[in-house]
């Protein structure tokens, strides 16, 4: 197994890892109770990273294993073996599912390297077949940013991700305003996601009505919030929407 060179070098660690497992528990009931989501131990991860390793993760050395197996998935990448990176990165997640850069990383990997090389894939002489691998990729990113946010609901930075990638390779505009406002409803979000949500909102058919109002609350914030593509987007939306001229925001 992959894993099996570090925790060679674990094994007398771990031999003693039974006297960690009561602690382990009053840890996870401890967790849940904080509504912390620990690694979900199961038998499909003693399948992924075997017998030693899940002894390993039981034992309370899941962080090194982590990192461990995060090293073998950048291994991986180098060597463009995506499937194999991608079942790696699915291990590190489900091992440290509070790490917010495991997650990021991962998905940015399958919805961006990933993608555009199964696009540019010579071996595969089908378009179609290349178009259909990258956008498997695409949802597995998507699927990666997802599963970290029910993990990590209170952190602005995976939202903004899927958002980001919800609009530049789903296209998503209607999907991409609404994770941008989860977002911006978080409270140490930076104030680019309320925007983010506004300009989504005004390309999804039928919103440009709540997307002018939202536009607008923030233009009224004052000239620190007046970028140009807010500008652009309010004055776009003021003639779609028959905006009186009086009420329109003013001309630089």
């Amino acid at each position: 197994m992959i894993a099996n060179r570090l925790l060679a070098a674990m094994f007398l660690l771990i031999l003693s890892g039974g006297a960690l497992i009561p602690f382990q528990q009053r840890l996870a009931t401890e967790s849940q109770a904080a509504h912390l989501r620990k690694a979900d131990l199961n038998l499909d991860l003693r399948e992924r990273i075997g017998q030693m390793g899940f002894l390993a993760a039981l034992s309370g050395f899941r962080s090194p294993l982590a990192a461990f197996l995060w090293i073998e998935a950048y291994t991986a990448w180098e060597n463009t073996e995506w499937g194999r990176m991608a079942r790696l990165f699915d291990t590190v997640t489900t091992l440290q599912p509070r790490s917010i850069p495991y997650w990021e990383n991962a998905a940015w990997h399958m919805a961006y390297n990933a993608s555009v090389a199964a696009l540019q894939n010579e071996k595969q002489p089908s378009e179609a077949l290349r178009i259909r691998a990258q956008r498997q990729y695409f949802q597995l990113g998507r699927d990666f940013l997802e599963r970290g946010i029910r993990n990590n609901p209170d952190h602005y930075l995976l939202y903004r991700e899927l958002g980001v990638l919800l609009r530049d390779k789903f296209e998503d505009h209607c999907a991409a305003a609404d994770v941008f406002l989860q977002a911006a409803a978080i409270p140490d979000a930076p104030s680019y996601c309320r925007r983010f949500a506004a300009y989504e909102m005004a390309k999804c058919p039928g919103r440009e009505r709540e997307a002018y109002t939202l536009g607008r609350s923030i233009y009224d914030q004052g000239d620190k919030q007046r970028m140009p593509s807010l500008l652009v987007t309010l004055r776009e939306l003021e003639k779609k929407l028959d905006i009186p001229p009086a009420d329109r925001i003013k001309s630089k």
